[in-house]
């Protein structure tokens, strides 16, 4: 005897997250040209950012918190002088539910950092702005990307590690 599901797949529970707070955890932004005096310099910027993620689970069932840390070095091209440094350490604390604790990592990592990221980028616009310097647009992060570097990375370190023993 065989059974009929008239064609329906099982049920598989439905992912539910939400941002229940976000915030700035840490700031810092340093106008070295303004510190340095000059004014209509010689400038043409060039820009570097670097971004770090963490990820930690908090004491309420469901909820993590996830930072993301951005590092906004503008130097000018012409002489390799900082014009301005931005660091900036932006935290969300999310519910998460229903996901596979193989992929709750990653998911932490790649999708909880693109649901805040215009907040970061708003921020980072609105701080140079106000620091005398036009609104630095962030261009969007590639999270899974900087996911799969970051894990590349902490296996790499993990087979030195035993290599070296």
């Amino acid at each position: 005897m065989t059974e009929h599901t008239n064609g329906a797949a099982p049920q598989v529970p439905q992912v539910k997250m939400s941002i229940l707070a976000q915030f700035i955890r840490d700031m810092s932004f340093e106008n070295a040209l303004a510190q340095k005096g000059l004014q209509n310099a010689d400038v043409s910027p060039e820009i570097q950012v670097q971004v770090s993620l963490d990820a930690r689970k908090r004491a309420a069932d469901h909820q993590y918190e996830v930072s993301t840390k951005f590092r906004i070095n503008s130097k000018n091209k012409n002489d390799d002088a900082t014009l301005y440094l931005l660091e900036l350490d932006y935290a969300g604390i999310f519910h998460v539910e229903n996901v596979p604790e193989e992929h709750l990592h990653a998911f932490l990592l790649i999708e909880c950092p693109r649901m805040i990221f215009p907040y970061v980028r708003r921020v980072v616009s609105d701080v140079t702005r106000d620091g005398g310097f036009p609104p630095f647009m962030l261009e969007p992060v590639d999270f899974a990307a900087l996911y799969r570097q970051q894990m590349q990375r902490v296996a790499a370190e993990a087979q030195n590690t035993t290599a070296d023993a």
